[in-house]
């Protein structure tokens, strides 16, 4: 959330989210402070995203105990909405990749912002969400007219995620194998999460779903991502009126 108010302080009319923000970081109550003093003090351009995070940040990196997501995340809900006469309408989004937890979002909270996914996950979640809620998808753009290196800057960019049970159980859930995701990434893999080719038709598929955004992650040889979904602007589905 400190980038956030940073982003909106030098800011006047985008939106600026925090995607994502992992719910064992803070607290409900902080959350929750957070959301309202940076809404007030934007004019109403702050979204809340949270997510569960995964075993090892939390276990390992904060040594706290990780608990299951759904249950653990509809409680730090009730706790957010503790009281609150309007919460249905507070901008708060959920880092959904299942369709328990994309239903969750749908019940809850104004809608989803799924992290490594593809155009086939973007077609089910708008299926599970419906047409009134948001949803927000991060793809990947690899800047690299070289196949063979393209997928080299692919790989290093997933090998730090493709450890991750969470984001395994869902790209197997999406049609790929152990064997797509170990070993750094089959060229299957990697081409429907990176190559140009994957963005013309993830940019053609998500208009065809409707979905009214499309942030990227975008990086090559000689830079880091510049904008990624942790530190992302919702360029036209949270822009105000």
């Amino acid at each position: 959330m400190s980038l956030g108010s940073f982003l909106l302080s030098q800011t006047r009319k985008i939106c600026i989210g925090s995607s994502i923000a992992n719910i064992y970081a803070r607290d409900a109550w902080a959350s929750r402070q957070g959301l309202q003093t940076l809404s007030a003090i934007s004019g109403n351009r702050f979204v809340l995203g949270l997510g569960v995070s995964h075993v090892p940040m939390v276990e390992n990196l904060r040594g706290h105990t990780y608990t299951k997501p759904l249950s653990t995340m509809r409680e730090y809900l009730g706790k957010i909405y503790a009281d609150a006469k309007d919460s249905e309408n507070w901008p708060i989004v959920l880092a959904a990749l299942g369709p328990r937890m994309l239903a969750l979002s749908a019940e809850l909270t104004r809608g989803a912002v799924p992290y490594n996914v593809t155009p086939e996950h973007t077609a089910r979640a708008k299926s599970i969400l419906g047409p009134d809620n948001w949803l927000a998808v991060e793809q990947k753009v690899c800047l690299e007219e070289t196949t063979s290196t393209a997928r080299a800057l692919g790989r290093a960019e997933l090998e730090r995620y493709l450890v991750l049970p969470n984001y395994r159980r869902c790209w197997l859930s999406l049609g790929f194998t152990e064997a797509d995701l170990d070993g750094g990434g089959s060229d299957r893999f990697i081409d429907a999460m990176v190559s140009p080719e994957a963005w013309t038709r993830f940019s053609a598929d998500w208009r065809s779903t409707s979905t009214p955004v499309q942030p990227t992650c975008a990086f090559s040889r000689s830079i880091r991502p510049a904008i990624s979904m942790q530190q992302s602007v919702r360029w036209r589905l949270f822009s105000p009126g």
